[in-house]
């Protein structure tokens, strides 16, 4: 059974699905470049709980959960099959690393989730799964969240952790605006870091990175980077994928670990 690499890929606006930019393309070949999963756990920033929570409803529905976008967009749908099976398996790991794990047979796929997988999997063949990240959980938490889950790889679990490199949307300019200087100074730190395997940096950036707080003023799009890297296991290593970005602050940058 293929052993996949962990993935980390921003995922940036809702209207990623649609825009014809650098990192949509890139998303569009990256299903082929990994191969095709058993089933995905995708974790993503925009599903946040007091403690984790995985999604295992047999037919998850495509969650809207954006306003004031083009009306294309709320058509979209990304109709995978879920994966209750895989559910399991993840609360089991979870509860086993005592850090515990709630199971929501009703949940569906937030935008975090759907928006790259109908690029990287458009036939929307591979069950899917997903899992959330905690509102209150620092860097340590999640990285051991991670590594919580590493024995999904022997599974043929492919895992994708969703959110984006940087994510300042208040100080954000026109899509294709060049990348400000400070969210660039954090994005090449991100990429030396995550290429070292520095995993105590990764998760103390907000004091080992240049600008760290302003470019992630809330740790949800950062976090998921951490599960990806510990459910690589001890010692990964990253390696930057594809690198743009959008609207002068959102870093697109993907990264697989391994």
């Amino acid at each position: 059974m293929t052993t996949f690499p962990t993935l980390f890929v921003s995922h940036g606006p809702p209207t990623l699905a649609l825009d014809a930019v650098p990192c949509r393309e890139f998303l569009r070949g990256l299903g082929d470049e990994t191969g095709r999963p058993q089933a995905i756990l995708c974790v993503s920033a925009h599903w946040q709980t007091a403690r984790p929570c995985v999604g295992a409803a047999a037919e998850p529905e495509t969650i809207h959960d954006f306003h004031g976008f083009p009306e294309p967009l709320y058509r979209l749908r990304y109709p995978a099959p879920g994966a209750p099976e895989l559910a399991r398996r993840v609360a089991g790991l979870l509860d086993d690393a005592a850090i515990g794990c709630d199971v929501d047979r009703g949940r569906g796929l937030d935008h975090g989730a759907w928006s790259p997988l109908m690029l990287m999997y458009p036939g929307a063949d591979v069950p899917v799964a997903q899992l959330s990240i905690q509102a209150g959980g620092d860097g340590v938490h999640h990285l051991a969240l991670g590594r919580a889950l590493g024995p999904l790889r022997d599974d043929g679990v492919l895992v994708v952790a969703s959110g984006n490199a940087t994510h300042n949307l208040p100080e954000r300019g026109g899509r294709d605006d060049p990348a400000r200087p400070w969210a660039r100074a954090f994005d090449d730190w991100l990429a030396e870091a995550v290429a070292a395997g520095r995993a105590a940096e990764l998760v103390d950036y907000l004091d080992a990175a240049p600008e760290a707080a302003r470019n992630h003023p809330s740790p949800d799009h950062y976090v998921p980077l951490l599960v990806a890297l510990g459910a690589a296991g001890e010692g990964a290593r990253g390696r930057r994928l594809h690198a743009s970005f959008l609207y002068a602050t959102l870093s697109m940058a993907a990264f697989a670990f391994a």
